[in-house]
């Protein structure tokens, strides 16, 4: 039986952003609740992912899509952590 891995969680945000600083406080808090971790990526590091995302940061990614944007509630972010991955 293969064990499945857990999801990978990236913060794309940028330099000055208040609601990237709002968003990174909240997945501190509730992540290490649960053990998770995630990664920051400054969009403005990355000619692409600056095209893609332009001024629409904080995005939290899970995997590598979006799964919210801008404002993140701390309840919904529960409900996005207890969200299943899709199968295979």
């Amino acid at each position: 039986m293969s064990k499945t891995l857990p999801p990978r969680y990236e913060l794309l945000t940028r330099h000055g952003c208040h609601l990237c600083d709002e968003m990174a406080s909240l997945l501190d808090r509730v992540f290490a609740e649960g053990g998770l971790t995630y990664a920051c990526v400054n969009v403005d590091r990355s000619p692409t992912l600056r095209e893609r995302w332009g001024e629409t940061v904080p995005v939290l990614l899970r995997d590598g899509r979006a799964v919210a944007k801008v404002r993140l509630t701390e309840e919904a972010l529960r409900r996005i952590l207890h969200r299943r991955r899709p199968g295979p």
